[in-house]
């Protein structure tokens, strides 16, 4: 089989995108499955990437977003990958805003202001949003966990769980926290055989730096650390109201590995606005059956990639202050 790919990113988090309505490939289930373990292995040539988001036709929307993990695994929403795929339907379909079917969901995205000079910016609908645990699932007594510990999982910190649509679990914590191995061995633990999420979680550990700023570093569920989750930032934003560090309605500047976004919290739902960068597009024809592929005809996006990088080293500076 032989597919048009774009390598893209948002927030560092990075994903192939595979359009199936210009290209109707036919693919099943299993064979995306397949293919996204193939292609996104970083050993091989094209570099890797964290999942792929494959752009289909929707009957009641301007398209239709599935996020295939790393791992195979398919992931109800994707934040960072939303916006890319909202670049890419309204660049194809000449729309400024645009309705973008996913699994729990249709959202409204629309074109931004550039977060930074020559990065292009897409505003994503993050909803819905739940605390009820068994929407996660979370295996505990009572309906929400709001700011309590898990001992299972730590004495001493406290964690918020919600569904956005993705399960993630937060917990709020100090620089030395942030900086042990703590993060590690929780999320190793809560997306393994375990009691308390059968079906694994986002583990985000966030540390407040100002009023309107925070840093956000996640554990992804079927991909493991990554430069930044779109949901969880938006997730963690909504917490940080709840413990009136920040406010609703008012723009919180996230920093993450992979730069920065912004958010804001409304009352049913969050907007997260950053970038949606291309790298490279090509072709790639593969052959599952073989478990190999090769690609050809790869072409460099140069001037988006410069211009992210100076976004980068921006927040990385401002980050130097406060890591």
């Amino acid at each position: 089989m032989e597919f048009n790919v774009i390598k893209c990113h948002g927030s560092g988090n990075d994903f192939f995108i595979i359009d199936e309505i210009t290209h109707p490939y036919y693919l099943t289930d299993q064979q995306r499955s397949s293919l996204t373990i193939l292609l996104c292995n970083r050993e091989y040539e094209l570099g890797g990437a964290d999942g792929i988001l494959f752009v289909q036709a929707s009957e009641r929307a301007d398209a239709r977003m599935r996020v295939f993990n790393s791992d195979g695994s398919e992931a109800s929403m994707c934040g960072n990958g939303l916006r890319c795929v909202a670049r890419y339907v309204c660049e194809k379909l000449s729309l400024k805003e645009a309705v973008i079917e996913t699994m729990k969901a249709d959202l409204q995205v629309s074109v931004q202001n550039d977060l930074y000079d020559g990065v292009p910016t897409y505003l994503v609908e993050i909803s819905p949003i739940s605390f009820n645990v068994k929407d996660l699932p979370l295996h505990i007594e009572g309906q929400e966990l709001i700011q309590r510990p898990l001992p299972s999982l730590s004495e001493d910190l406290k964690f918020t769980a919600l569904a956005v649509p993705n399960p993630h679990i937060i917990a709020v914590v100090e620089k030395e926290q942030l900086q042990s191995d703590i993060q590690k061995g929780m999320s190793e633990y809560v997306n393994g055989p375990n009691d308390l999420f059968p079906d694994g979680v986002n583990v985000s550990f966030v540390l407040p730096l100002r009023k309107g700023h925070i840093y956000v570093r996640t554990f992804e569920r079927g991909v493991g650390f990554t430069n930044a989750c779109g949901t969880a930032m938006s997730a963690s934003s909504l917490v940080t109201c709840l413990l009136e560090l920040n406010n609703k309605e008012e723009i919180i500047e996230v920093y993450n590995n992979g730069g920065k976004v912004r958010c804001v919290v409304h009352k049913d739902h969050i907007d997260l606005i950053g970038n949606a960068s291309y790298v490279f597009s090509c072709q790639v024809s593969a052959d599952l059956n073989a478990n190999e592929f090769n690609i050809k005809n790869k072409e460099g996006y140069q001037e988006e990639i410069a211009q992210y990088k100076e976004l980068e080293m921006q927040a990385s500076s401002f980050l130097a202050e406060y890591l």
